[in-house]
């Protein structure tokens, strides 16, 4: 069931630190970018990445420059944020300053030759999309594997071609857009699929799925199986490249812009 309304949203996505006021605009044209559950910003420009507050105030700025182009930002842990980078077979976790903490982690020779996918576990722990085995692998932060799915292939009957992943609550949910979101348990073990198709990118939070599609800021509730969906602010129009949900603000990636927006309350 979808449900489309204009000045609703569902309240467990709130806090009681619900913003009020005008949007805040942050300038630049920016590759992608992610939020934490603080509300920051981490907003990549080459390989330049930046955070900002939820003010939109500009906060940190560092770069790596012998990592590789960087494809996903992962805010597991706020402020110690994970890049990667699969055409490189890097990934790096930083930290407060936005500098590597650790060092830069070469996953080929680290014996994972084909990972496409990251992210972040609990426990300082990693989950990888292994193209070759066609497999989730959680590893520990010496890369020590702790769960292995087996091949998605033969468990699920056709081969998935997921695009993103993200971990939340010890589920890990998988972005596959012809097939939905597959869940897994921490270790490795399926549960169901999501029936949502077609999406690009997602985010999970409070049992609910926040994402957009169809020029819509859309809300999966987990629990009863209904869609909530409303249309974008004024200021919003024309291309809409992602969407984010934080502390009470809708985050909006515009080709020249990241629009701060809090979200109205319910009547």
């Amino acid at each position: 069931m979808i449900r489309t309304i204009a000045l609703a949203f569902p309240l467990l996505l709130l806090t009681h630190e619900q913003q009020t006021g005008d949007a805040s605009i942050i300038e630049g044209r920016f590759d992608t970018f992610t939020t934490d559950e603080m509300g920051n910003v981490y907003a990549l420009r080459g390989d330049e990445l930046e955070l900002f507050d939820r003010q939109g105030n500009s906060w940190l700025r560092n770069s790596v420059k012998t990592f590789g182009r960087i494809h996903f930002i992962d805010a597991f842990y706020s402020l110690k944020p994970m890049v990667f980078s699969p055409e490189q077979g890097q990934l790096a976790v930083l930290d407060n300053t936005l500098s590597v903490q650790g060092g830069i982690i070469n996953l080929p020779r680290s014996g994972f030759p084909q990972v496409v996918l990251a992210c972040m576990s609990v426990q300082n722990s990693f989950w990888f999309f292994d193209e070759r085995e066609m497999a989730l692998v959680r590893v520990d932060a010496q890369l020590r594997p702790l769960a292995n799915s087996g091949r998605l292939d033969q468990l699920l009957d056709h081969t998935p071609k997921p695009t993103s992943m993200q971990e939340h609550d010890s589920w890990l949910y998988l972005n596959d857009p012809q097939e939905g979101i597959l869940v897994f348990d921490l270790f490795g073990t399926y549960a169901r699929t999501i029936p949502i198709k077609g999406l690009s990118d997602f985010e999970v939070r409070n049992n609910m799925i926040v994402h957009f599609k169809d020029r819509l800021l859309q809300v999966y509730d987990m629990r009863s199986f209904e869609t909530t969906s409303f249309p974008l602010p004024v200021e919003t129009e024309g291309e809409v490249l992602g969407a984010r949900v934080e502390r009470g603000n809708v985050y909006l990636h515009k080709p020249d812009r990241i629009v701060i927006r809090p979200l109205p309350r319910q009547p």
